[in-house]
């Protein structure tokens, strides 16, 4: 029991086991949207019905009948957009029927526009044809309100 000189070695301590790792999305942090390196394009045989949201770019080649709205947008030489569009910035080459909302609006030779522009900086190009009215906003990409019916007989 008791000796003198030798001393026995002290056991190892227990090795715990590794706390399993939790899943559960509520506890993960948010994550921010991943960055996208260019425009997501409608190439000029496409046609889509309907709303279309982007966080990003949007090139639109083709036939849109419906709302857009995106950070960016360019309206391609063949593309056509009959509906509201809403963006930070927007570049029109091809054909938009509807009101046009954005911060910055650039109407570029053989662009044809027929709709309200609401804007805060507007550049149109010789050539660019435009049918409608321009209103300067401070914030051109806030809601507006619907125009009020006319009144009175015509």
């Amino acid at each position: 029991m008791f000796t003198k000189g030798k001393t026995p070695e002290a056991p190892p301590p227990p090795q715990m086991a590794p706390k399993p790792m939790t899943t559960d999305m509520a506890l993960a942090p948010k994550r921010a949207p991943v960055a996208r390196s260019g425009p997501s394009i409608i190439s000029a045989d496409v046609k889509i019905t309907g709303k279309i949201v982007s966080q990003g770019e949007l090139d639109i080649n083709g036939q849109i009948e419906g709302d857009v709205r995106a950070s960016a947008l360019t309206v391609g030489e063949t593309g056509a957009v009959k509906g509201e569009v809403v963006a930070e910035s927007v570049v029109i080459r091809g054909t938009v029927e509807g009101r046009i909302r954005a911060r910055k609006v650039q109407l570029c030779t053989g662009a044809k526009v027929r709709g309200d522009i609401f804007h805060a900086s507007l550049a149109i190009e010789p050539n660019a044809i435009f049918e409608g009215a321009v209103k300067h906003a401070q914030d051109p990409m806030a809601e507006q309100p619907a125009a009020p019916p006319p009144t009175g007989n015509f």
